[in-house]
């Protein structure tokens, strides 16, 4: 038995492609601290090397392109107050930062599970290619935490008040929904991902943009999360029964709609480093490891919130999430 172990990053040249795998499929490609390390100077490497005109993102193994953050782990440092909780966010919205300024063109193959982290190492490159098999979601507000990776930046682009009802909810879109919801700008068969060469041309695909509409996400429209829930309590539709709000931790949703609210009128590097704050706010708080532990750990599903109701988390708490951090603010 061999005790090399296999690399987390694949980073490689195909032709003039720049061709970047994540490679933990035992773990959905989780992405963690020292991947962010060998992707980010090798992403900034490609941008400015002239034998180099375009890079590809993709993640090893059949089932996902990143199933998000190594939460785990973040959790583990934010309990004895290690710097862990600190650095993974900052490095990893320095590179999400990065890719939504590369000067080249930027392929991500979203094939499978996209959530999370791997939202931020995808949508805001110039290109998202979803298949049949595309799972996509930003499902923090179920523990404790809020859409971040530039959550504030894209979710409120999007049609109406989808990236809201996305955000709130943690809902999941499938295979070519991802596309004609505006996350994925193309959709292939994932038979046809069988070589790089073929992605390298993707750049010539005509983009024919779907209408798409959530008809029932009007329920969402409303000043505040209270309003939103009395919208769903008060509308008789099979959409709205679903809902699954009230489950979702109250102080990750105020911020969550406060997050979309501001980041709607800023830039991504802006609002990265008010995700940057919001992060460290969740560090100090217990909602995101009680989420962690009740959905992840001991998987019992049944976090108890801290405040437990809406109307609990006061004004001011929030303005607290969102304050400076002065010298420890994230700088791009």
């Amino acid at each position: 038995m061999s005790s090399h172990a296999e690399p987390e990053v694949l980073l490689e040249k195909v032709g003039r492609a720049g061709v970047i795998t994540m490679n933990r499929p035992k773990v959905l490609n989780a992405l963690n601290l020292t991947m962010i390390q060998q992707i980010y100077p090798q992403l900034k490497k490609w941008e400015s090397d002239n034998d180099t005109d375009i890079v590809i993102i993709r993640g090893a193994g059949d089932k996902a392109f990143c199933a998000g953050g190594d939460i785990r782990a973040v959790t583990e440092a934010g309990k004895v107050g290690d710097s862990l909780a600190q650095d993974f966010f900052r490095e990893e919205y320095i590179l999400n930062s990065a890719i939504g300024s590369c000067r080249k063109p930027y392929i991500a193959l979203i094939d499978g599970i996209t959530m999370g982290g791997g939202v931020g190492l995808s949508v805001h490159g110039r290109f998202r290619v979803a298949t049949e098999k595309t799972l996509f979601a930003m499902p923090e507000t179920a523990i404790g935490l809020f859409p971040d990776v530039g959550g504030g930046y894209f979710l409120p682009r999007l049609q109406g008040k989808l990236g809201l009802f996305l955000a709130l909810t943690g809902f999941r879109l499938k295979g070519r929904d991802v596309q004609r919801a505006g996350v994925a700008t193309h959709f292939v068969e994932s038979k046809k991902e069988q070589s790089v060469h073929f992605h390298s041309v993707l750049v010539l695909v005509i983009y024919f943009h779907f209408d798409f509409l959530f008809r029932p996400v009007r329920l969402f429209s409303s000043s505040s999360v209270e309003g939103i829930m009395k919208n769903l309590k008060t509308d008789g539709s099979e959409f709205a029964k679903k809902q699954t709000l009230s489950k979702m931790s109250p102080t990750s949703l105020k911020i969550t709609f406060k997050q979309l609210q501001v980041g709607a009128s800023l830039t991504l590097q802006d609002v990265l480093v008010m995700e940057y704050r919001l992060s460290q706010a969740c560090m100090r708080g217990c909602d995101f490891y009680e989420g962690v532990r009740a959905v992840l750990i001991d998987k019992d599903q049944n976090p108890k919130w801290n405040p437990s109701t809406l109307e609990e988390v006061s004004d001011q708490m929030l303005e607290q999430c969102f304050s400076s951090l002065g010298e420890k603010d994230l700088t791009l």
